[in-house]
């Protein structure tokens, strides 16, 4: 489905239905990162009462093995210098007669979407008919095209383009400074490690019950538990219990959808593997063709909705349970690689 409505943009005729292409402007790349003005900020700032910060990030060599993603593996580690001097424990006397030093330097090999992370807006497109004359092609947020600005191995070939997001790119997120305010929801208090599909019904009673308060430019966070048990497992998952436990996000369900769209948040994170569930619960009968990660198409593709995945809240969650709270000051920049469509992320929580 398309929608003509909204802005005209050079790069496409006819933008996706539900999505804010062009909202913020013709080359935007942030999308609704956009929300996190200054008042936000000053927002979250606000919810700082007791001067107390919580990491929310796992070592970044966990879960451990390959049994969450079979592409991804842990960081590989090693000293910089030769293998005859490797720079660790390094005398730099063996290069200045009479130094003292003694130096440690190192390299590491990381998978940047590993461990806790953000996605890009350029790491989820679609095919999608751009032109509107019924020719479907790889494309993403705001009209960027893949080949193009998301340049592949093959395109780089061509074009002479080095590969990446030339457009998008997680660095762009980085030069934004994540910082707001962010709201946490506490699915764990709910569901305990029961796998449960979250929806709108059930998201809209626990925000009831909870009086939780979501409002636009919030990022909101959801705390199922999942990176708890990856914690407790100590890097040596177990794949059955990882695919097999604690709630998700129900990206097949509409009304879901439509709320993150009417609610205005700024971002999405969560402390599982994908934020919504993976594999998605079956699309509608006779669909002949769909997203096999609906949740994603929606956030990253049409709104403009970056994610944050295997976020650590053990200690956040609690605590601000605990205070009747659901509200905090989020810093959560990631690296400043250019053309990067992922990043590994610490992000701090502030009370």
């Amino acid at each position: 489905m398309q929608q003509a409505d909204g802005p005209r943009n050079p790069r496409w005729r006819r933008r996706p239905e539900h999505s804010t292409w062009g909202d913020f402007g013709p080359d935007d790349e942030l999308g609704r990162l956009n929300l996190l003005t200054p008042q936000k900020l000053l927002e979250g700032v606000a919810e700082v009462r007791e001067g107390l910060n919580f990491c929310l990030s796992l070592p970044l060599d966990l879960p451990g093995g390959n049994a969450l993603a079979s592409t991804r593996f842990p960081p590989r580690l090693k000293p910089m210098g030769s293998e005859s001097a490797p720079t660790m424990n390094f005398r730099m006397n063996r290069m200045t007669p009479g130094a003292t030093d003694v130096v440690c330097d190192d390299a590491v090999e990381l998978c940047l979407q590993y461990s806790t992370q953000w996605d890009a807006l350029s790491h989820v497109g679609q095919m999608f008919d751009l032109d509107g004359e019924g020719r479907v092609e790889k494309a993403y947020y705001n009209g960027w095209r893949g080949g193009d600005d998301i340049v592949d191995p093959h395109a780089a070939k061509f074009n002479g383009k080095s590969v990446g997001a030339h457009r998008m790119g997680i660095d762009r997120m980085a030069v934004k400074a994540i910082q707001g305010r962010a709201v946490l929801i506490d699915l764990a208090k709910h569901f305990g490690e029961t796998p449960v599909l979250v929806g709108f019904e059930e998201l809209a009673r626990i925000l009831e019950e909870d009086h939780v308060v979501v409002e636009e430019g919030d990022i909101l966070c959801l705390y199922t538990g999942f990176a708890d048990m990856i914690l407790a497992m100590g890097g040596e998952p177990d794949r059955h219990r990882l695919h097999n436990s604690c709630a998700s996000l129900n990206g097949r369900d509409q009304r879901l959808l439509d709320w993150i769209t009417r609610s205005g948040i700024a971002a999405i994170t969560a402390d599982n593997f994908a934020v919504e569930a993976h594999p998605a619960a079956p699309c509608a009968h006779g669909a002949e063709t769909f997203s096999v990660l609906p949740l994603h198409d929606h956030c990253l593709f049409r709104l403009g909705v970056p994610l944050g995945e295997l976020w650590y809240f053990g200690e956040l969650g609690p605590a601000l349970r605990a205070r009747g709270r659901s509200r905090f000051f989020l810093t959560a920049p990631p690296l400043r690689l250019p053309r990067a469509v992922g990043s590994p992320v610490t992000p701090v929580g502030a009370i």
